[in-house]
């Protein structure tokens, strides 16, 4: 802030004249340390920048003390209206004004100075209409509260999105969990009951009665429960895990294996599901020191069915498998050549 102090001796004009050579002297931009071009008042007074975006002057504070002929309550009007365009802001629609560039000139008599201090409503700032405080005349109290009530505005329409946001994430989980309750209720609605006990099944027991194998049922009494199918096992003789064997164990050849008929086959010739020697002695494939059988599509009875009218239909003759598993004779490789070099010869 720059003190300009009055004993009433200068007209107005001479004291607007000192006015414009503090705007001239505000005005005047030197390069700093840095190489920037700045201000040069800024280069030799600390001053901070405002936050709100626009670049005031620093302020010019009028003390007139009333020991000569000029009266300063004539002095002031006069002198406020050859400055205005040193102070006059610009007027926001939100209710404050913008001094970019502007100079605040503050009027203070020393009399009210002494007695009520910087912090009494003594000081006059030039486009104002009473007196004010010193900071809130040097300041810009309009546009404060004015920032104020925008930032409470942003912060209840925050309030009101979170607000929102909070109901419609409880109106699509309350959605949910209906949703979720009527599928459960049309499940259990689907869920089967045992022909035998009358009670439901279990998950467990409703998936694998459900199981199929290529549109086939694979469990063997799936209108049962766990309970009365094991009872029902034990009445037919059968061991109680036979409904449970989907395949050989693919783990006794070897890691090498290669298997053709992951589920149980069913024979080509008489439709006769294959036993588990059969389907064992059919189902692998791949390489190894067990050999195939030549026809894996029939069961045992039909192979031998089939061998039987070979040898009815070709009497005399030895019918014999070709074997599947004979590696073939390699050329013997010369030195230097490779096994094409027989083809050059």
């Amino acid at each position: 802030m720059f003190i300009e102090v009055d004993n009433c001796h200068e007209t107005a004009e001479e004291l607007a004249a000192k006015l414009e050579k503090y705007a001239r002297f505000f005005r005047r931009r030197v390069k700093d340390t840095d190489g920037r071009e700045r201000p040069m008042w800024r280069t030799r007074w600390m001053a901070s920048q405002d936050r709100h975006g626009d670049v005031p002057h620093p302020p010019v504070l009028l003390v007139f003390n009333h020991v000569g002929e000029r009266n300063p309550n004539r002095t002031i009007p006069r002198l406020q209206e050859r400055t205005r365009h040193l102070w006059q802001g610009e007027w926001q629609r939100e209710g404050y004004h913008l001094y970019d560039g502007k100079i605040p000139i503050v009027a203070v008599g020393l009399r009210n100075l002494r007695e009520h201090g910087p912090t009494g409503p003594v000081f006059f700032r030039f486009g104002r209409d009473r007196p004010q405080p010193l900071l809130e005349a040097i300041g810009n109290p309009r546009r404060e509260a004015a920032h104020a009530r925008e930032a409470e505005a942003a912060r209840a329409r925050e309030t009101e999105y979170q607000t929102q946001l909070r109901k419609a994430a409880q109106e699509q989980a309350a959605k949910k969990a209906v949703e979720a309750a009527r599928e459960a209720a049309q499940r259990e609605a689907r869920r089967p009951a045992c022909a035998g006990c009358g009670s439901r099944f279990t998950d467990a027991r409703w998936e694998a009665a459900e199981e199929t194998d290529w549109g086939r049922p694979v469990d063997t009494h799936p209108t049962l429960c766990d309970t009365c199918k094991q009872h029902a096992l034990a009445a037919a003789g059968q061991p109680a895990d036979a409904h449970q064997s989907h395949g050989p164990d693919h783990h006794v050849q070897g890691e090498r294996d290669f298997w053709r008929y992951p589920n149980r086959p069913v024979c080509a010739e008489c439709r006769t599901p294959f036993t588990d020697d059969r389907w064992k002695a059919v189902n692998r494939t791949g390489w190894g020191p067990v050999r195939m059988e030549p026809r894996p599509t029939l069961c045992g009875d039909c192979d031998q069915q089939y061998v039987t009218d070979i040898r009815q239909a070709w009497p005399g003759t030895t019918h014999q498998e070709p074997e599947q598993d004979q590696e073939q004779t390699l050329p013997e490789q010369k030195a230097g050549g490779t096994c094409l070099s027989r083809f050059r010869r």
